[in-house]
């Protein structure tokens, strides 16, 4: 099975060879298939990444859903069991000790999702590596398959920074969403950044160049609901579609959000919320509250947040009112929340 499953990849400036077997079906995690929903979860194993992991676990429940695990080790990074060699490399990577940290972190992801019943013991395995020049690790990926098609896949990935190598794992599968886990820009006082694990600015790169929708997750909790912010132009009710159907994978309740510049904008802002809601009833999703909030839309979204499991919010749009997404808005509430924040492309 080989990792360059769409021509060329973005590369790491390294030259890959390819020990996988040769077989390009429909059936590898990595090809792009248009039936299926298919969600790269980023570990890096802090407790935001597994947040992450439950939440795509959660999406993940149907049977046309696949989930990929993917650490990213940046190819300098020295190995703490002084190196490996060929042969043991192109063994099942789970098995060469648990000193590896991307090897812990991704098997950490995987006996969650099976104590969340996404994995079952008797699911087909298979491992795979490729080997890339300049480090004895190489790309190596395990492969679970259930009798229905279904796929978990743990990916072990070297690239020059983390970055690349997210992006570059895009080019190889063209996920629907990525999830990562970011801390939060500010400690509880409001003064000092706070780097977690996964450097908040490269959740910013990946939300920023990503092709697909993105969801950045802090303080990631379940069951409370999207917060979906609407300006009324097109690509917001365009965004409507998307997020219907990502909120239909978890059973989402859906909240809609729109921010006038004044008071005598508040009709027009309900008109939005109320059009809006309606596009959602015909895709079959129940609104359970449609909120005009008056102010400036970056600070008014990032206040309302905090009520629900994440904010919605489109990349870029034009029209509706004052330009909603245009500018630095959607890329600042990115930034600047306190809770998850799902971007939708």
């Amino acid at each position: 099975m080989s990792d360059k499953d769409n021509g060329s990849d973005r590369g790491q400036g390294n030259t890959r060879m390819n020990n996988d077997v040769d077989e390009q079906d429909i059936n590898d995690p990595e090809k792009p298939h248009q039936s299926r929903f298919r969600i790269l979860v980023c570990i890096d194993g802090s407790d935001e990444s597994y947040r992450g992991v439950r939440y795509a676990a959660k999406m993940a429940k149907g049977e046309d859903v696949d989930i990929v695990l993917c650490y990213v080790r940046p190819v300098d990074q020295g190995l703490r069991s002084g190196g490996l060699q060929m042969d043991v490399a192109r063994g099942n990577m789970l098995e060469w000790g648990l000193e590896l940290p991307g090897i812990t972190y991704l098997k950490k992801g995987r006996n969650l999702l099976m104590e969340l019943g996404n994995l079952k013991d008797d699911w087909d395995e298979k491992a795979f590596h490729t080997d890339i020049a300049g480090t004895s690790l190489g790309d190596n990926k395990i492969d679970y398959t259930a009798k229905s098609g279904k796929k978990i896949v743990l990916k072990l990935k070297v690239a020059r920074d983390i970055t690349t190598g997210i992006l570059d794992q895009w080019e190889l599968g063209h996920y629907d969403l990525i999830i990562m886990g970011a801390a939060a820009r500010w400690d509880k006082k409001g003064s000092n950044p706070i780097r977690g694990i996964l450097d908040p600015a490269i959740a910013d790169k990946i939300a920023t160049h990503a092709p697909c929708s993105v969801l950045i997750a802090r303080d990631l909790e379940i069951g409370h609901g999207h917060l979906v912010c609407t300006d009324g132009s097109d690509l917001a009710n365009e965004m409507l579609t998307k997020e219907a159907y990502i909120a239909s994978l978890c059973d989402c309740p859906i909240s809609l959000l729109t921010v006038v510049p004044d008071v005598e904008s508040q009709e027009k802002g309900q008109k939005i919320v109320d059009n809006a809601s309606n596009m959602l009833t015909e895709l079959e999703l129940d609104v359970v509250d449609k909120i005009v909030r008056v102010g400036e839309p970056e600070n008014e979204i990032i206040e309302a947040g905090p009520d629900y499991s994440l904010i919605v919010v489109a990349d870029g749009g034009k029209g509706g009112i004052e330009r909603f997404f245009v500018g630095s808005v959607a890329q600042n509430v990115i930034q600047n929340a306190y809770n998850s924040v799902m971007i939708i492309r």
